[in-house]
């Protein structure tokens, strides 16, 4: 790298010197030579390559069996456990019958194994992808004819094989039962939801997930936490309401269940009490007793297989009416391909299914990856997930992502690598080949208890909202609006309207940064904002000005008001009316006010002082507004006899400024105007003053 023959002197003998970087190249050259290199053919880039699509080729080669292999297992094992009774409660949440969700833990957990980059999460089912299917399948099954206000088929109308017409391809609703045309629905929305994301990940779309906020994240969690215990409230109750659609659906299924809470069933009541109570203590034990349990009680399971037992045993159902879970199909069903007409009609849908999918998915990935020391890829995240669901909607699955709870147990339990979902998903298998049918009699106020307990850690984020407030008041707002829309209105518009509230806050802070004068600390060489501290001494006749944000578009007509209001100086204003009165005296021009012979250093300052110096170092970068905005500032304050210059100036504002043309092109015009600090720059206007004073008594 070449460096230029001649040195910038700086005052005090700081010498600068400028490296001639090289030309960088140009955006064809740039696609040009990444698209020769991807298209070199070797054995060790085919190897690169596979390890980056799959990425246990790569860690299963260092795994450490004597270290690793019985933390695995025992994770494995409790999150198998805990998958279970949640795979048959979340089925109630998408409106599916629950082999589905056995299934879609089973192959979720078999190909994030291969593709996750993530040690230590957990993805299967979640609760608020659950949500958002179960929304879209009762919309199109009410499109298709049928009558939400029944439950699924029971125990009646399902053998111990699935609906024949589930095994075999139809054209139609109207060749196809209920349980056939949801699950159809719920594979042509996880396709689709699945290409988006695999897209993402192609395209190196995983930063997009960084536009949603955590405050955004935290508040559609409990919005939707609301619309999930809303939603179960009538297997709670043992009421028969009608399932509401669309906006305001939260209101309607409460009304209706005020209206008809007479009607509740008295044996599903008790039993959701009792189970509601002993699932809550023992989630309490388990929180306060974490650090000296090892191993997390299995209580959701330990429920479920007592409630199956009595409900079996005193005949729950024949005697008191209850509605309970019904066949449960063992083995696998055929694949088959999502119906194309149906994908079209949920398109829209499966987009934001996936965007939620992704941000939860790569977030959780990023928090364990920082705690336990390891790194992650977004964009290889976004593949795995896509993967995730793609695969598996072939083979009568639903959408799937990161769920923190698994993902903590999971941790806990002494997790150290991916394996550990190999080991869960034989545990899925088991229930599915051998197990399922143990379930029949299983109550589904039982699974509701299962499924509101799961909600107790998102409802439980409407206690940080006070502290979010007091940190920054716009993320509060972001999080109350999201959390309210999602209730009030639906969850899909309660995601897109924190969306655009995060993006107008940001807006908002880059739209309106703070801005202050600067004065100096003591007899140091550091200025701080006077507004702020006390005691400190503004330097004589120099306004220092910073504006703690860029200068684009935006914001420019904020800059300028900021430094007209704290400077007392509307340079606008003052320099148009001066134009105006040197043309009525027949003196139109105006001569350079730093010419050696000029006058104008002789026509007084209007705000008492000389100079304005910018500190630049919180001006992130500089568009053409921002640039002209500076170049008309520096002209008016010309014509006012005051000098405008600029420090701590970041290298890509420099080169911006250069480019623009608002340094000239004067062998060394840069040097009196760009300083490395604020002192510099306000020494240098003293000096220079104190040489026009000189000059102006000399005349």
């Amino acid at each position: 790298m070449e460096v230029s023959s001649e040195p910038r002197q700086q005052s005090r003998g700081l010498v600068l010197v400028r490296r001639q970087l090289p030309k960088p190249q140009g955006l064809l050259e740039m696609l040009k030579a990444k698209l020769q290199k991807s298209c070199i053919c070797s054995g060790p880039r085919v190897r690169a390559l596979v390890q980056d699509l799959v990425p246990a080729t790569h860690w299963l080669q260092q795994y450490r069996p004597r270290e690793y292999l019985a933390g695995d297992i025992m994770s494995g094992l409790v999150i198998g456990i805990i998958l279970v009774p949640q795979a048959i409660a979340y089925s109630l949440l998408a409106g599916l019958q629950p082999i589905y969700c056995l299934y879609t833990s089973f192959f979720a957990n078999l190909i994030y194994f291969l593709m996750g980059t993530s040690r230590h999460v957990s993805v299967g089912i979640f609760s608020l992808l659950c949500l958002m299917v179960g929304q879209v399948v009762d919309r199109e099954l009410q499109l298709a004819g049928f009558d939400l206000s029944q439950d699924s088929p029971g125990p009646r109308d399902n053998g111990s094989t699935l609906n024949s017409s589930a095994a075999t391809p139809v054209l139609g609703s109207q060749d196809c039962g209920r349980d056939c045309y949801a699950i159809r629905v719920a594979t042509a929305l996880t396709l689709m939801a699945g290409i988006y994301q695999v897209l993402m990940g192609l395209l190196r779309l995983g930063f997009v997930s960084a536009y949603l906020s955590q405050p955004l994240l935290d508040g559609f969690a409990m919005g939707a936490s609301v619309t999930i215990l809303t939603s179960q409230l009538r297997h709670l109750l043992g009421v028969r309401v009608p399932r509401h659609q669309g906006p305001g659906m939260v209101v309607s299924t409460w009304l209706s269940l005020l209206y008809n809470l007479r009607q509740a069933n008295v044996c599903d009541v008790v039993t959701s009490a009792v189970c509601l109570a002993v699932l809550l203590a023992a989630k309490e034990v388990s929180d306060r007793c974490r650090h000296r349990l090892r191993v997390p009680l299995p209580t959701e399971l330990l429920v479920i297989v007592v409630a199956t037992l009595a409900s079996h045993l005193g005949q729950l159902q024949r005697r008191f009416g209850s509605s309970v879970a019904g066949d449960i199909p063992t083995g696998f069903i055929p694949p088959q391909v999502p119906d194309p007409v149906l994908m079209q009609r949920v398109a829209l849908d499966a987009a934001s299914l996936a965007l939620v999918g992704s941000a939860f998915s790569i977030s959780l990935a990023e928090m364990f990856a920082r705690s336990h020391g390891y790194s992650v890829r977004a964009n290889q995240e976004l593949l795995a997930v896509g993967f995730c669901n793609v695969l598996p909607a072939f083979f009568h699955c639903f959408a799937t992502s990161a769920a923190l709870a698994k993902s903590l147990v999971k941790t806990a339990t002494g997790c150290r690598t991916q394996l550990s979902s190999v080991v869960s998903a034989a545990v899925v298998l088991l229930v599915l080949l051998v197990l399922a049918p143990l379930f029949r009699d299983l109550q589904r106020s039982v699974l509701a208890c299962v499924i509101v307990v799961s909600l107790r850690g998102a409802l439980r984020k409407v206690r940080d909202v006070p502290r979010l407030w007091q940190v920054s008041p716009a993320d509060a707002l972001v999080w109350v609006a999201t959390a309210a829309t999602c209730v009030l209105v639906s969850v899909e518009v309660g995601l897109l309207a924190g969306v655009l509230l995060s993006l107008l806050s940001l807006v908002g802070r880059t739209q309106r940064p703070r801005a202050a004068l600067l004065a100096r600390i003591g007899d140091s060489a550091f200025y701080e904002d006077a507004a702020e501290f006390e005691g400190l001494v503004p330097p004589t006749g120099v306004q220092v000005f910073r504006f703690a944000g860029p200068l684009c578009y935006a914001n420019k007509a904020s800059f300028l008001r900021s430094l007209y209001s704290l400077t007392g100086l509307d340079a606008g204003h003052s320099a148009a009316k001066r134009k105006g009165r040197g043309s009525e005296a027949g003196t139109g021009k105006v001569e350079d006010p730093h010419s050696p012979s000029s006058s104008a250093r002789l026509v007084p300052v209007e705000a008492g002082f000389h100079t304005v110096v910018i500190d630049c170092g919180p001006l992130l970068f500089l568009d053409a507004a921002g640039m002209a905005t500076l170049q008309d500032l520096r002209r008016d304050y010309e014509t006012l006899g005051v000098t405008l210059l600029l420090a701590c100036c970041s290298p890509s504002v420099r080169d911006a400024l250069r480019r623009g043309g608002f340094l000239g092109e004067a062998q060394g015009a840069e040097d009196g105007q760009l300083f490395p600090s604020v002192h510099t720059a306000v020494e240098a206007a003293q000096a220079h003053r104190r040489e026009q004073l000189v000059a102006n008594s000399a005349l």
